[in-house]
């Protein structure tokens, strides 16, 4: 009990002096890893405080990771590193290139004293539902990708909604949530806009629908422009489906499906950028490179991870749209 230590004449709230008093002790090697902490009524009858303080304090150091609740025994010491001072609970739905650069955006954002435990669904709800129920109550923040899971917005009500942030994808059951979001539809529909004068100078623009999950406003967005009339369109179900011919130009969802739409090309005798051309949904170092660089409709997810970021330094609970840039390279 005499690691713990509450003055009622200090001007420092009761439950942070707790909060101090455990981050001391491990700082002095008086509490080590394993050690268990004074009882919740043991602090609450000998420093006469209510249960809500105490249980406050123990809240806060286990988001931190400081500490850990067993179940009919108490509470232990789960780490001794204190210069953690918040506990990010992330959550992706799969990993690629541009998820990293967005992951790396964010840790690089929220500095050097968060925390940040990364997981993914792999768009698989129940995976989704045991990973937000197994987080609760662990964490200062939650953000998560909800991707196109169309219950995700049950499991994310066991978690309080002003330590909640959504990412990338949104839909009707989630507008209450703040986050950081992309508008597909808009994205796409602009994007080829924006590409007109060089897609004219095709036959037609081939949507080729990949087998991983991507969202249906990519597709709305392609549907708006061609409604245009602009130049006529396709779509195929997969790039296994792609028989390369001159005069298309192929709009790609994936890095996979750029891959092996490129090796198809190569083995013909059309050269990207002249006889056939590709445009690809977002960028990646891969895309700058690759056949002298492929153009690309994309979000800046580098600036997305720093929003969201900011958006938890500063507890802003807005609604923003991740702007959208294109990348004009040599296949096309």
């Amino acid at each position: 009990m005499s690691i713990i230590h509450v003055d009622s004449k200090a001007g420092i709230p009761k439950y942070r002096q707790i909060i101090q008093s455990v981050e001391l002790g491990l700082d002095q090697g008086q509490l080590k890893k394993g050690d268990k902490l004074p009882s919740v009524n043991s602090i609450k009858n000998r420093f006469s405080l209510s249960r809500d303080t105490v249980f406050m304090a123990f809240g806060e150091l286990k988001k931190r990771g400081i500490i850990e609740a067993v179940t009919g025994k108490g509470y232990y010491i789960k780490s001794e590193d204190v210069k953690v001072a918040k506990k990010v609970f992330l959550l992706f739905d799969e990993l690629n290139s541009f998820k990293e650069d967005l992951y790396n955006s964010i840790l690089n954002a929220l500095g050097e004293n968060v925390q940040v435990d990364i997981f993914f669904h792999h768009f698989n709800q129940n995976v989704f539902d045991k990973l937000i129920n197994d987080s609760v109550g662990n964490y200062n923040y939650y953000i998560v990708m909800p991707a196109s899971l169309d219950h995700a917005y049950k499991a994310l009500k066991t978690l309080p909604k002003d330590q909640v942030f959504l990412l990338d994808q949104t839909h009707k059951k989630l507008k209450n949530y703040a986050g950081v979001f992309q508008n597909f539809e808009r994205n796409v529909y602009d994007g080829l806009m924006s590409l007109n004068s060089k897609i004219k100078g095709y036959n037609e623009l081939v949507f080729v629908n990949p087998i991983s999950n991507q969202p249906i406003g990519i597709f709305l967005g392609y549907e708006k422009f061609m409604s245009t009339g602009v130049i006529k369109g396709s779509k195929l179900e997969g790039v296994a489906s792609v028989k390369p011919k001159q005069g298309a130009v192929y709009f790609v969802l994936d890095d996979r499906s750029l891959i092996e739409l490129i090796k198809k090309i190569n083995e013909t005798r059309l050269k990207i950028g002249k006889d056939i051309g590709i445009i690809a949904y977002n960028d990646s170092l891969l895309k700058e490179i690759v056949e002298g660089g492929i153009t690309t409709i994309s979000t800046d997810f580098k600036e997305m991870g720093a929003r969201m970021a900011n958006m938890i330094i500063n507890e802003e609970f807005d609604q923003i749209e991740n702007p959208n840039h294109i990348l004009i390279r040599n296949s096309i």
